[in-house]
């Protein structure tokens, strides 16, 4: 139980990896707050499923895209777990499009949730986080490689992660907080399913001819947040079995 007494919030967590993250953290200690945005039930659930292991735990419903409810939900984690030591920037979308063809909202919107809200949420979160602390932004291996055009904006923004970690970790590391950014490659969830009209050609790219799972993903997240990773900070840590060696 490596984080015992440690809390931390894990954005847009009802589901998917931020669920396995939130899982993760739990499994070793932590007590934990999600954020979500529609889905109350599935966060109600990943929330009792904290609890069961004997953690303290709670839903905030917050939409990434809009500045005052990410800030409130930071607030908000950090009352309900009298403190904050851990951030996890989870939450994003993704829309296909080419550059030619994307729409202007689409475009505003990957912005908005896939950028804006992880530096918001950061900025609050810092005000909390202390020594020792951790910050975590989940990027994806797209931002390394361009598997098809219609994923190329939404990689740029997940590119954009990159280089705010690198700044992020010089700008904290005196502060004793480490920061880090976890690029998951193709992983079964919702928004990436196995029945999907990619999964054969993402699939094949893997070393190991498959897909991730969420806890892989959890399992990565809750290494880099326990002291066992102090020294790891400014960097990537890619979790894509290999697909983009």
């Amino acid at each position: 139980m490596v984080l015992t007494g440690k809390r931390a919030l894990v954005t847009g967590a009802s589901r998917g990896i931020g669920a396995a993250i939130a899982g993760a953290l739990a499994a070793e200690g932590a007590d934990v707050a999600i954020t979500y945005e529609k889905s109350a039930d599935l966060a109600g659930r990943v929330v009792g499923e904290i609890r069961s292991k004997g953690r303290n735990a709670v839903a905030i419903r917050a939409d990434s895209a809009d500045v005052a409810q990410v800030r409130a939900s930071i607030a908000g984690a950090a009352d309900a777990l009298g403190g904050l030591d851990i951030l996890v920037n989870n939450a994003g979308i993704l829309r296909l499009a080419g550059v030619a063809d994307i729409a202007i909202d689409d475009l505003q919107a990957l912005l908005d949730v896939n950028v804006r809200s992880p530096i918001v949420a950061t900025q609050a979160a810092l005000q909390h986080i202390g020594e020792g602390g951790r910050i975590i932004t989940i990027g994806s291996y797209f931002a390394d490689r361009i598997p098809s055009h219609l994923v190329g904006v939404y990689a740029a923004t997940k590119s954009a992660l990159t280089a705010f970690n690198k700044a992020l970790a010089r700008e904290i590391g005196s502060r004793g907080i480490t920061a880090n950014v976890v690029q998951p490659g193709s992983i079964a969830t919702d928004m990436n399913p196995t029945e999907g009209p990619f999964y054969e050609p993402l699939r094949a790219l893997a070393v190991n001819g498959r897909y991730g799972t969420p806890d892989e993903i959890g399992d990565a997240v809750a290494f880099l947040a326990s002291d066992r990773a102090r020294y790891i900070t400014g960097t990537t840590l890619t979790v894509d079995g290999g697909a983009n060696a």
